[in-house]
């Protein structure tokens, strides 16, 4: 009877006191000795087994507590999810009052809360406690547990004020700290403290030390996770990376292989910046190296500005010194070069934003640009040569088969046999002399003439039979390409091989004319010197100057039957006196008023001018011989 009443007892669960009422009641009951002694004897066998049950229902929760702690790493999402839950498993399965979570810091040299439950102070929340201090920092540097009855008079570890006053807010008395570790390094400290003096015993110290290395794999997972996840994302990024780099590899490579094509087919600089404005937009600007255009893809769009272009050749020097494309508002610029020689610029203007890959498509096409100048360069210094060696030929008068110069002038497309004006023009630096080289070759391959050079003098036979007109075209654009004044001399026209050498006589004494009369920078042929150019040219045109000078005199007297020029003759010979003419002439001095106003309508306002009437005098002289 008295084991089914223990048994009775085990079965619901009862508390230990109450297995001392059998033996209570049979006391009461006057039992003999030998049932009392029974009754004891059952009772301690029940307890046994009570023990027994209860550390097996505890060891049952435990490892459910572990295997649902399993099943959270396995569906891990979120980290501060998971050791929450590893916090509170701890603080129930311990029946602590409170449990915590530190993780390490080694930048800082220290360990930090992490996950609380069951907390209730703010400062305790907020806690970082330095390597080996408090019972935290202690374990969190030795690696090992450690179990304190009563923490504030513990005296196993450093005591830090602010820790300590943390702790007695909190109202925390027994502590029990576990590692983290993986492998050999400590990453935190699980913790589980009661407000009370409840000691923690072997039993819990080893749970709490199985949830600890859970929470350890926990964060290392999470880390793996992390870098997992961060390196997905970087191979994506990188394979995003390569895919765009490849496309824009492929288009520049197009672009790379349609300028080849340019240069291949025998095409200029706008082909090379149509292809650059059809892959960007915009508008693309070809400039020479002094900055004069050389092409636009766009010609309605708007000029480049003065202040732009000044800004476009200090960029331009930047960009060849990086080889790189520079910006400047809405210009993108690339430079045109070999070596260390500037040849020119692109500039493309475009309101859009150019990205690393099209700023190689224009540093290409200005590579591209390059190859093009340079070769058109030789093209011409070579043309150059064989037209400056053929002008030489002519000029020498060596005794040369005729037939022979204009089957050589007919290879580079001039014919000796059309008439043709002879030039020579003037520079001041010899500094110039290769800029007006290649601006001479350039100018007479596209005028179909030829080029030669000689010191300070550029020579050129030019086709035509305005030679003063010629002259002056070429002061004038001869002097804006070499930025100074160029003076021009010239004859003509002359017709066959023969004639060259003496027209170009000719031209350089009227070169040497302007000179003198202080005309730099002008140009003009003998006939436009008036009685100068009678002093100089070869052929002595007396006819052309009498037709320049008194010419519309003489032909008004022819129509009219008058005698201006007669009245002219005697105006100049009595020193201008208008009596002594009228009184030579026989007429009155109204009448010789009147002629010498005809006369300054027909000649100018400025006939009776010291210069044009040293003409006037000489012309007159010249028509009575005639």
């Amino acid at each position: 009877m008295s084991c089914g009443v223990f048994l009775e007892l085990l079965a619901r669960e009862a508390s230990p006191v109450e297995f001392e009422g059998p033996l209570v009641q049979a006391r009461a009951d006057g039992a003999p000795p030998a049932v009392l002694a029974e009754l004891e004897a059952a009772k301690l066998a029940a307890l046994r087994v009570r023990a027994v049950m209860r550390r097996h229902a505890r060891r049952e929760a435990e490892l459910a507590a572990l295997f649902d702690t399993a099943g959270d790493l396995a569906g891990l999402r979120d980290l501060d999810a998971v050791l929450e839950a590893i916090t509170r498993r701890a603080r129930r399965l311990l029946n602590a009052d409170i449990a915590y979570l530190t993780l390490n810091d080694d930048a800082h040299g220290d360990t930090y809360m992490r996950v609380t439950d069951g907390s209730v102070s703010a400062a305790f929340r907020r806690l970082r406690l330095p390597m080996g201090t408090g019972l935290v920092g202690l374990v969190a540097q030795t690696a090992m547990p450690y179990n304190s009855d009563h923490y504030l008079v513990d005296a196993q570890f450093q005591h830090r004020g602010f820790i300590d006053a943390a702790v007695a807010e909190e109202g925390l008395v027994a502590i029990l700290g576990v590692p983290m570790k993986l492998g050999s390094r400590v990453i935190g400290v699980l913790t589980a403290a009661n407000r009370g003096e409840r000691p923690f015993d072997q039993e819990e110290v080893a749970l709490l030390g199985s949830l600890a290395a859970h929470a350890a794999i926990a964060i290392d997972n999470a880390r793996l996770l992390e870098e997992t996840r961060t390196a997905l994302e970087e191979l994506s990024a990188a394979n995003e990376e390569v895919k765009a780099r490849s496309a824009a590899v492929e288009v520049a490579a197009r672009a790379h292989d349609r300028m080849t094509a340019v240069v291949v087919r025998g095409g200029g600089v706008e082909d090379v910046a149509a292809i650059v404005t059809e892959l960007l937009g915009g508008t693309l600007h070809v400039l020479d190296a002094d900055g004069a255009r050389l092409a636009t893809t766009d010609e309605t769009s708007s000029p480049l500005s003065d202040e732009e272009l000044a800004g476009v050749s200090a960029s331009a020097h930047s960009a060849r010194a990086q080889g790189r494309t520079v910006r400047r508002g809405d210009l993108w610029i690339a430079s045109v070069s070999s070596g260390d020689e500037m040849l020119g610029t692109l500039v493309l203007r475009t309101s859009e934003e150019v990205s690393d890959a099209d700023q190689r498509i224009l540093e290409r096409a200005a590579l591209v640009t390059a190859l093009l100048l340079l070769f058109q360069r030789s093209v011409t210094e070579a043309e150059g040569r064989v037209r400056g060696e053929l002008l030489d030929d002519l000029l020498s008068e060596r005794r040369t088969d005729a037939a022979a110069l204009a089957a050589r002038a007919r290879r580079v497309d001039v014919d000796l046999g059309a008439p043709h004006v002879v030039l020579s023009a003037r520079y001041e630096s010899r500094d110039l002399r290769r800029r007006a080289d290649f601006w001479a070759s350039s100018f007479a391959a596209v005028e179909r003439g030829l080029a030669a050079s000689r010191g300070e003098e550029v020579v050129l036979l030019l086709p035509g039979d305005r030679p003063g007109e010629a002259a002056r075209r070429v002061a004038r654009e001869l002097g804006a390409s070499l930025g100074g004044p160029a003076t021009v001399g010239a004859a003509g026209p002359v017709r066959g091989p023969g004639e060259v050498a003496g027209a170009h006589r000719e031209a350089q004494r009227c070169a040497d004319a302007l000179v003198a009369l202080g005309r730099r920078g002008d140009g003009a042929g003998a006939s436009e010197l008036g009685f100068i150019g009678l002093l100089i040219g070869d052929d002595r045109d007396v006819p052309g100057f009498l037709a320049g000078s008194l010419g519309p005199v003489a032909d008004y007297d022819e129509r009219r039957g008058t005698a201006l020029v007669r009245t002219l003759e005697a105006y100049f010979g009595t020193g201008g006196s208008l009596a002594r003419t009228a009184q030579e002439l026989h007429i009155h001095v109204n009448t010789v008023s009147q002629r010498l106003d005809r006369v300054g309508r027909l000649l100018g306002e400025d006939w009776q001018s010291p210069d044009r009437a040293l003409e006037l005098q000489l012309a007159l002289r010249l028509h009575r011989l005639r």
